[in-house]
């Protein structure tokens, strides 16, 4: 059986190999900046914060699939690597049902307890309608955004990673259509956004139920499922990072928007909103790569062929270099553009928006190399020392520097709380590899 995991990379192939889930990530990461900035132009600023203060809610539901998704691919893929595919199968089967079950009981939790969310993420009453409008929608189809981010990550585990490009452009493209459709011509303000993303990301859904139901000729496809209890603690255990990752990005995201409230009221809570989009898009290019890296980096532990290893760290390593120092020019050039789609040019909030997100650039230089250490010690099946440098990059780093620098400096504070955090978790991380380097083989 021909498995695309275990062929030989050079530099070439292997961006090629990786560059299907790294376009697919940033497609992904576009679901949300295009519901921003439809609202942001449509429906009005307020609207916007109002999709920011709903989002740590949305952010349990993806952590949760980032989870499954991750940890299971780090052991399918070693499986497949040990040539034990029949095991790999029940193993991804057994996530899938895992996903949807899960994305019920998150559905029925929205709807029981809306008001108690939404008061508990700090959501006034200038922005309760909006905020309501928005999470109830998304909350109620998790099963379609549950689906489509694990099929994502799979899709790229069973070598078919074109196809999860096809569909993740796709969807991209029914969301901006619907978007417009939803908002701009029935004028359903934030209900409008989220129907529009829900449609979009059901296309990837229910392609994926298709495919790995009924394609019985490739390496993963649907199987009668046997749980495993153990198996599925490892799997959360490995993809606690990625988890922890989200969750802290939940909590921080609130933090800033409870910081930018108290000094800025709205039009702060909108700065922030739009400077976080605009990180998610850019940082998704390093998680994209790292998620297309990390499955043949499993395959080669699971073989055991330490030379391969070897090769792939070294050249991960040269490429995440390489993309950090892109992203931060990217981030530069593109600022003023990037801003505009949100607000006019000229506006307070622009003005607040661009000279803010001049400082908060400076974190690429580091969270690309972050993001991949990460991802490497989960592709190892290391979940603890994958959660640690995401605990630490994602929360404790963070909390503390807005406990501490806006304070000490004021709005300028907020913008280096997360430059201040990636730079230390930088440190921990360069300090990581080399202490596991005799470990692994790398």
């Amino acid at each position: 059986m021909k498995n695309n995991l275990a062929q030989k990379f050079n530099y070439y192939s292997l961006i090629r190999y990786s560059a299907p889930a790294t376009i697919m990530l940033v497609f992904m990461s576009l679901y949300q900046l295009v519901d921003g900035v439809f609202v942001a132009n449509i429906v009005g600023d307020n609207a916007l914060s109002a999709l920011n203060m709903a989002y740590p809610a949305i952010s349990l539901m993806v952590s949760v699939s980032i989870m499954l998704a991750s940890g299971g691919v780090a052991i399918v893929s070693k499986k497949m690597g040990e040539n034990k595919y029949d095991e790999a199968r029940n193993i991804f089967t057994m996530i899938i049902i895992v996903g949807i079950l899960f994305s019920f009981g998150f559905a029925l939790l929205v709807n029981l307890k809306m008001d108690a969310i939404l008061s508990l993420l700090g959501v006034n009453e200038v922005l309760y309608e909006s905020a309501k409008d928005y999470l109830s929608i998304l909350g109620t189809m998790a099963i379609v955004a549950v689906l489509q981010m694990m099929f994502q990550f799979f899709f790229v585990c069973a070598g078919k990673s074109h196809i999860g490009l096809v569909l993740t452009i796709l969807a991209g493209i029914a969301n901006v259509v619907l978007d417009y459709v939803f908002m701009a011509i029935f004028g359903m303000g934030t209900a409008g956004a989220a129907l529009g993303t829900v449609l979009g990301q059901s296309i990837i859904a229910i392609s994926g139920l298709l495919y790995f139901a009924f394609q019985r000729k490739g390496t993963l496809y649907f199987v009668k499922a046997k749980f495993n209890v153990r198996i599925l603690s490892e799997i959360c255990i490995n993809g606690s990072s990625e988890m922890v990752s989200n969750l802290a990005y939940a909590i921080t995201t609130f933090m800033f928007n409870i910081i930018m409230l108290e000094l800025l009221q709205e039009q702060g809570v909108a700065a922030i909103t739009i400077i976080l989009y605009a990180q998610y898009v850019l940082s998704s290019i390093f998680m994209g790569f790292a998620n297309g890296v990390a499955p043949i980096i499993s395959y080669q532990y699971g073989r055991q062929d330490h030379e391969q290893i070897k090769n792939l760290y070294k050249m991960a390593r040269r490429i995440i270099t390489g993309f950090s120092i892109l992203v931060l020019v990217l981030a530069f050039v593109f600022a003023t553009p990037l801003i505009m789609i949100f607000t006019p040019k000229g506006s307070e909030i622009f003005d607040l928006t661009l000279s803010g997100f001049y400082i908060f650039s400076i974190c690429f230089l580091f969270s690309g190399t972050n993001i991949f250490a990460s991802s490497l010690f989960t592709a190892f099946s290391n979940g603890k020392v994958s959660a640690c440098i995401s605990f630490l990059r994602s929360f404790v780093c963070i909390v503390l520097s807005l406990l501490i620098l806006p304070n000490m400096l004021g709005i300028n504070g907020v913008w280096l709380a997360i430059p201040c955090a990636e730079f230390v978790s930088f440190l921990v991380a360069l300090y990581l590899f080399k202490k596991y380097k005799g470990v692994y083989h790398y």
